[in-house]
């Protein structure tokens, strides 16, 4: 069995926590992306922080994990997602990956170090709260 980096261990360990506390409207920098595989066709709740946009109808979300994050991969095939996100969930569409300078152009300004330093982001609009 391969060995699993620190930070995938400290990932999958706190996971549960994440979770339980994404979505909430007390807490709104994380959201809940309720997706499916793109070859399973297996539900899955990821646990993802959310970056604040300087327009509305946008939502942001880093990849620190990179590009190749099957979540993302996930959301990009199926063309939009239902996210849970301060209380509510949202359908977003239109998802794109894009690049951290992109990225750091949408970010408000208190996050942009933290965005450029991402390997990259997905971008998608959102349309109806459900």
């Amino acid at each position: 069995m391969a060995k699993q980096s620190f930070s995938h261990r400290l990932q999958k360990s706190i996971e549960p926590l994440a979770l339980a506390m994404s979505g909430r409207r007390w807490f709104p920098l994380y959201a809940v992306v309720n997706h499916r595989g793109r070859r399973s066709g297996t539900a899955y709740k990821t646990p993802v922080a959310v970056v604040p946009t300087v327009g509305r109808g946008s939502v942001l979300i880093g990849l620190p994990w990179g590009r190749e994050t099957n979540w993302a991969r996930n959301v990009i095939a199926a063309g939009g997602v239902d996210l849970t996100w301060k209380g509510r969930t949202v359908h977003a569409t239109n998802p794109r990956i894009i690049d951290a300078v992109e990225a750091t152009a949408l970010t408000r300004a208190l996050f942009r170090p933290v965005v450029k330093r991402m390997p990259g982001a997905i971008v998608l609009h959102e349309q109806t709260e459900r």
